[in-house]
């Protein structure tokens, strides 16, 4: 503790300190000023002890943590300190844990003996040190209220100073004796060097109360909220009931493991399942099939791809977890009471490109949902990045803008959940359940009233954006839209609100709202959206500098007002929260189906997957709904755990250090020998270090600059790691380097898009992003909270469903084409092996869909020509099967149980993978080839060919595309090869039936999995579409040729020819 050379002495309980300066000047000190620490675990003032003393709870490393951390640390924690991870040791007036000393027992008797109580003592003391220097004190003299000698009258009388006059000789100090009428107080105070002069002390002053009441009153609003939380009914509580560690020091959240009588058997089972699969290996490699070899050797290369992709799928799921997050600890901690919200500032992303793919109506209540966010307005700051600089958009957000006035100070003043108005009013709920407010009735029916008008606003926006003028579009003052030619336009930047004058029709703030679209133009790669993501990092970085960032796609609404705050649960937690790069939250969807045809929810990776991966480094960042670290965004590592300090010389034998300490005396001399001659110049070294200061600042501007680009106000901002803009810049200012950071030739020469912000190179740009950040150090964490955070639209409908699928697998086979695929990127980082795992399956599963086609065709093939992939099956080999079959739902269903999965959606996922694969991946596969080695770009396109009315509609529409032809044709093969071998086993009789058994479980295992597919080809029940009639035409015409070619009613020997018997010729 820095003093300057000032004696401390006071009262801790009645929080009197007294500084003894040497300064006539002195001034009253705050505790904060007398300690000059704070707590390293709460950033609280570290209190004086009560002889006056900085409170020291480990005396090995002295490390700075406050007395109620001390005490929780002692209570709930591991017991030792921090830094040196030696065990706290009992301080005088602490509550006894187990383990204390047995002779720390009776270390505080003295209080119960008669003995004067610290406050005493303290007032002792402090009496002792005023009337040094005088002869005796009176027992009735008053201390009078002085400031410098003169009365004060508007000073309290219990939050007096008392502040000496210099004295008016230099013999020393006299000063006015305290009040002291306790019998146990010594009648004379003494010096301890009666010899030396008082004045060499100096004078000091008693520091206010205000620090101590402002602790209590704290103090007691916690006790309140403890008492509320966890109370006994109004009964007294003792100190070790409610201690000094309150809950917002204790940690935001926590790690729930899965129960053990749920993980254990399942973690049994999956070794015992890969010992089954290397037994059956063992079996199919050392039986093969004479008479059919090539089927068998494909089948058993198939066979090992799949066994593979199995362990890369199955051992990331070895350390599933749940969270739990605190919100209250979250508001004691940073919301407390008369003070500002310590909560950190978060910037939010929407992107959108096509607002007549996307619609208007649904990106305003993604925007709206946002704006009536639960968070402290002034830290949210909407960005809104339209990508195809669509006027459109443009009029959509002003409207939502005006929209926002109403529509968010009613959502906050009745806590209405969700904050999207489009899906709040259309929800089939009790709206009136645990809502009081007499005029919540009256005010919901006037603001749907006002959102109907609103979507007609919108709906006439989109109505006229349908057919473009010729000349394009001009604005309200006649100035041409800048945006007209997509490809062709400058940087646009527009503040709906946030700006000084716009508040809502309460009057309150409203949280920024920033509209962006990014200039492009002719010879530029402009990277598609994780450009405009990029983009969106700095303009936000300019304005605003959040630390954190919230990506939503246009679509996709907070569906919980609370989400930011439960990512700040984790990434403000200040024991675990400075490693977590991104938080991400579960993708759920509305408008899907009750049967989920086409596992659109995708619930299996998402509830299983994901948990598997919280329990190792973190889930993938899967593109939206995820809170970032914008430091982990800019490329930095993580920081690293610092090791303890190195073993030194004490810690080894004497005679084992003597040539190393000779050596190190030797070196030491020699560097004093060196050093002597700097010594002598000592001016013209500190103009040498001025200078190598000035030229390492300069090369590390011009390093930051060559990094993050040309504008050294976003350079500034990129190196505050708590954000921030700077105070001075004026709105024009900043809004002129905004427009200059998303110039399209602003990342030439940068590491923009390699190292920094959203990684290109993949249209997946989530996984490579997600991927360099691990690959950095960092984990991320998974939260689930009970009702969802984010909640989107899906496509429902087979074709759309499929090209979505296909895009995705066209990113992993960029990925693994690149310098970037995981399975040789990133070694000698902080990647952990079990999460590479993750991610070579990500990269590697469209690859599957070649061996995946190829077995699927295996059983038709098999049926056609009575062949097989087995040999016949012996008892051993049976076993085998069975074993592998059920281990293999075994797996599912324990996958099931800790996952909270149902069944259906369990199979569904089953099924999709065999669609999808038979399907988009291989279409992704040869499409990402071409692309990667040829440099040839193909697009599929969908067609609308029918449709109905009604709920759901979109799932029955039918869209002819070119991904339907591989599983049509598996589909037919499959059926055709059912039909054509069980006619064969009519024709041959009984004996044929066994080995056909066999082919046709292989064959209906393919079809069954392919039944999604069939139905989605049929559309609804009541109507066929025209593509499925000339199906059926071809395939009629390829049953009746086979028909005809294996005439299953003649033996194969050709027609059997038997006297009857009769005399046909008389």
């Amino acid at each position: 503790m820095n003093t300057g050379g000032r004696l401390i002495a006071g009262s801790h309980n009645r929080n009197e300190f007294v500084l003894i300066n040497a300064d006539e000047n002195a001034r009253i000190r705050s505790l904060q000023e007398l300690s000059g620490q704070t707590c390293q675990i709460c950033d609280d003032e570290i209190e004086l002890s009560v002889n006056g003393e900085l409170f020291v709870a480990c005396n090995e490393c002295a490390f700075p943590v406050c007395r109620p951390c001390y005490e929780y640390e002692r209570r709930e924690g591991n017991q030792a300190c921090p830094q040196c991870k030696t065990r706290f040791k009992r301080i005088k007036g602490s509550p006894r844990v187990e383990g204390d000393d047995e002779e720390d027992d009776d270390d505080d008797d003295d209080l119960d003996h008669g003995m004067m109580d610290p406050e005493h003592v303290a007032e002792a003391a402090l009496s002792s040190r005023l009337n040094t220097g005088r002869g005796g004190a009176s027992p009735g003299s008053q201390i009078p209220l002085l400031t410098y000698g003169d009365e004060d009258d508007d000073m309290y009388s219990d939050r007096h100073a008392l502040i000496m006059p210099p004295p008016s000789t230099g013999y020393g100090n006299r000063v006015h004796p305290a009040p002291f009428t306790d019998s146990y107080a010594p009648s004379q105070a003494r010096s301890m060097v009666p010899q030396k002069d008082i004045a060499e002390y100096g004078y000091g002053s008693v520091a206010w109360k205000d620090r101590m009441e402002v602790w209590k009153r704290r103090q007691g609003v916690k006790l309140q909220v403890v008492e509320h939380e966890g109370g006994n009914g109004g009964d007294e509580l003792d100190d070790s009931d409610i201690p000094m560690m309150d809950e917002g020091r204790q940690p935001l959240s926590r790690k729930i493991p899965i129960r053990s009588s749920r993980i254990n058997p399942y973690r049994m089972l999956i070794l015992c399942r890969l010992a089954i699969l290397c037994l059956f290996f063992h079996y199919r490699i050392l039986h093969p099939v004479n008479d059919a070899y090539g089927l068998w050797l494909t089948s058993v290369v198939c066979e090992i791809w799949f066994a593979v992709s199995w362990i890369l799928d199955q051992f990331p799921k070895w350390y599933p977890i749940q969270r739990e997050t605190y919100l209250d600890r979250l508001s004691l901690r940073y919301e407390k009471e008369g003070k500002p919200s310590g909560l950190a500032p978060v910037d939010v992303f929407v992107s959108t490109v096509d607002p007549l793919k996307e619609p208007p109506l649904i990106t305003a209540n993604t925007v709206l949902s946002i704006l009536a966010v639960d968070y402290p307005v002034d830290k949210v700051a909407c960005y809104v990045s339209d990508d195809g600089a669509a006027m459109l958009t443009f009029e959509a957000l002003s409207d939502t803008a005006e929209f926002a006035r109403k529509w968010v100070p009613f959502c906050k003043k009745f806590n209405i959940e969700p904050r999207a108005p489009e899906w709040y009013f259309c929800q089939k709920m009790d709206y009136l359940k645990n809502k009081v407010h007499p005029a919540f009735v009256r005010e919901r029916r006037a603001m749907k009233r006002d959102y109907e008008e609103f979507k007609v606003k919108i709906n006439a926006l989109v109505a006229t954006a349908q057919k473009v003028p010729e000349e394009g579009w001009t604005m309200q003052d006649g100035t041409p839209w800048p945006g007209n030619n997509v490809r062709d336009h400058p940087g646009m930047i527009q503040v709906f609100l946030g700006h000084s004058g716009v508040r809502d029709t309460d009057g309150n703030e409203l949280p920024r709202l920033v509209y962006v679209s990014r200039e492009k133009r002719p010879g530029f790669d402009h990277h598609k959206k994780a450009g405009a993501m990029n983009s969106l990092i700095r303009v936000s970085a300019v304005l605003s500098n959040a630390p954190y960032l919230l990506n939503v796609d246009c679509d996709h609404y907070i569906n919980n007002s609370k989400a930011i705050r439960e990512a700040m649960c984790f990434m403000m937690d200040p024991q675990s929260g400075k490693k977590v790069c991104y938080v991400q939250f579960p993708q759920r969807f509305d408008g899907i189906d009750r049967h989920d045809r086409y596992s659109n929810r995708n619930v299996v990776f998402f509830d299983i997957n994901m948990k598997g991966l919280d329990g190792i480094q973190g889930p993938i960042y899967v593109g939206t709904g995820c809170v970032f670290r914008r430091q982990a965004l800019y490329g930095f590592d993580a920081p690293k755990k610092k090791k303890p300090p190195g073993k030194t010389c004490n810690c080894w034998p004497k005679w084992c250090c003597l040539c190393c300490g000779l050596r190190n005396k030797s070196k030491t001399k020699d560097k004093d020998k060196k050093t002597n001659p700097k010594e002598k110049n000592m001016e013209e070294g500190a103009i040498v270090a001025v200078s190598n200061v000035v030229k390492g600042s300069e090369a590390n501007q011009l390093k930051l600059e060559k990094k993050f680009g040309q504008s050294p106000v976003f350079v500034a901002s990129a190196v505050l790691q708590d954000g921030g803009v700077p105070r001075n810049a004026s709105p024009a200012c900043l809004l002129r380097e905004a427009i200059q950071v998303i110039s399209c030739g602003y990342e030439d020469k940068t590491e923009w898009g390699k190292e920094i912000g959203w990684i290109y190179g993949s249209v997946t740009e989530d996984i490579l992003t997600g991927f360099k950040m691990h690959c950095h150090g960092w984990r991320s964490v998974y939260c689930m909270p009970k009702r969802p955070a984010f909640k989107g639209s899906a496509p429902i409908n087979l074709s759309d469903r499929l090209h979505q699928v296909l895009r995705w697998a066209l990113g992993s086979v960029e990925i693994f084409l690149s310098r970037h695929c995981p399975i040789w990127y990133g070694y000698g980082g902080g990647l952990k092996w079990l999460e590479r795992f993750s991610y070579i399956n990500s990269v590697v599963y469209p690859w599957t869909s070649l061996p995946l086609i190829v077995y699927c065709s295996l059983p038709a093939v098999c049926l056609l020509t009575g062949k097989f992939i087995v040999p016949e099956i012996s008892n051993y080999a049976g076993a085998l099967f069975m074993l592998m079959f059920i281990s293999i739902a075994v797996t599912g269903i324990l996958e099931m149980q800790w996952g909270g999965v149902g069944i259906d959606d369990w199979w569904r996922n089953e099924q999709f993978w065999v669609i999808g694969g038979a399907s988009s991946h291989l279409f992704a596969l040869f499409q990402g080839l071409l692309k990667v080695l040829a440099g040839v770009d193909t697009n599929f396109t969908v067609t609308s060919k029918a449709a109905d009315d009604g709920a759901f509609s979109e799932l029955y529409i039918f869209k002819w595309t070119t991904l339907l032809i591989p599983p049509t044709t598996l589909l037919i093969i499959n059926i055709i090869g059912v039909i054509v071998g069980v006619s064969d086993a009519i024709s041959n009789g009984y004996d044929s039936w066994g080995p056909l058994f066999g082919r046709l479980f292989f064959a209906l295992w393919v079809i069954v999995h392919l039944y999604p597919f069939l139905k989605g080809m049929l559309g609804k029940q009541d109507r066929m579409p025209t593509i499925i009639v000339v199906w059926s035409i071809l395939l009629a015409s390829i049953l009746t040729l086979l028909w005809v070619r294996v005439n299953p009613f003649v033996a194969k020997g050709g027609p059997v020819l038997e006297i009857c018997g009769l005399k046909c010729g008389n």
